[in-house]
């Protein structure tokens, strides 16, 4: 049966609200050279769609403009160069864009089998999330064995991915988040202590959890007045990265302990980085995760899907920031 030649997509109509994404018939895009064709399923809902949406985040060049940067579904069609894949596998893929449609492509080094056992929702909450832990987390930040781990908005997806894979590699797992019930699902997830930040002073909490010495790696999405207290935080020789700025990228730090503990100050975003970077994360996803969750241990942990059409409800309910877990469209 030939393919369509148009599809739904979510277009952002002007930057604003969750009120501007609305569904359209658009071109169904054809695959390039080392790309395939995906039908599908289901898309993730990252922080970085409401930003774009906002007219803050712009794609790559050469991205669509339609929003979306992780899918699970169908190798419907491949192009030459292509031979990781053939139509009819079962994938889920990181994407510089293009997610939220009933067609995604996407070069074929950047998808990765969809897990045993796993539906299309729960593997298309995989991609972003587990590419950014992965080179940040155990990359950039060097998490070890027996280190201890520290990372903000322990219920977010990356939180919720950040918690698992560190406490499967043997790190002590600490978390923040802002209520019982999302501490307790840290918990859960496996983090050692989970801390509420509107109640409790995470520097105070991680010096008592760690004999006074501080955490090895903190991973931060907050920023702003997070920087100077994570410094605080950090023990000797540890490592802080940032992935995000939710209250702002500038502060005043005294970069004093920066030198006296001879810490590491680090960060990446993952949307911009070239075909052969992305590859090489999926490669060393492949290799040492999806063994961890097609065992069981690790599984991305769902809140709330939503149609295609109902994107703007999934981006309010993302920027409520009341969920726990990852947010999921479905065509």
């Amino acid at each position: 049966m030939p393919l369509p030649t148009q599809m739904k997509a979510i277009a952002i109509a002007k930057p604003g609200g969750p009120e501007v994404l609305e569904l359209r018939e658009i071109a169904r895009p054809e695959p390039r050279h080392g790309e395939i064709l995906i039908r599908v399923e289901a898309a993730g809902v990252n922080r970085p769609d409401t930003i774009q949406r906002m007219g803050l985040y712009p794609p790559p060049p050469g991205a669509p403009e339609t929003p979306g940067l992780e899918v699970a579904g169908e190798v419907v069609a491949t192009r030459p160069g292509v031979t990781l894949w053939k139509a009819g596998d079962r994938v889920c893929a990181l994407l510089g864009g293009g997610g939220y449609a009933e067609y995604a492509t996407v070069h074929e080094t950047h998808a990765l089998p969809i897990p045993k056992g796993f539906s299309a929702i729960e593997a298309a909450a995989l991609p972003e999330t587990f590419f950014t832990v992965w080179t940040n987390v155990f990359e950039r930040g060097a998490l070890k064995a027996g280190e201890t781990f520290l990372v903000h908005g322990g219920t977010s997806g990356i939180g919720t991915t950040a918690i698992q894979l560190a406490n499967c590699f043997g790190a002590r797992v600490f978390a923040t988040a802002g209520s019982a019930e999302k501490c307790a699902a840290c918990l859960q997830l496996g983090a050692e202590a989970a801390i509420n930040y509107r109640e409790q002073d995470f520097v105070t909490e991680v010096k008592a959890l760690t004999g006074g010495r501080g955490v090895d790696v903190i991973l931060d999405m907050v920023g702003g007045p997070y920087i100077p207290r994570n410094i605080q935080s950090a023990a000797p020789d540890g490592r802080i990265v940032s992935i995000a700025f939710l209250q702002g990228s500038v502060a005043e730090v005294n970069f004093m302990p920066v030198m006296l503990k001879r810490l590491t100050l680090t960060g990446s975003t993952l949307r911009p980085r070239g075909i052969e970077e992305k590859a090489a994360l999926a490669r060393a996803l492949r290799e040492k995760v999806w063994p961890l969750i097609e065992a069981g241990r690790v599984r991305p942990r769902i809140d709330a899907t939503f149609p295609l059409a109902d994107a703007a409800k999934a981006h309010e309910l993302m920027e409520k920031s009341t969920h726990i877990g990852k947010i999921v469209l479905t065509t």
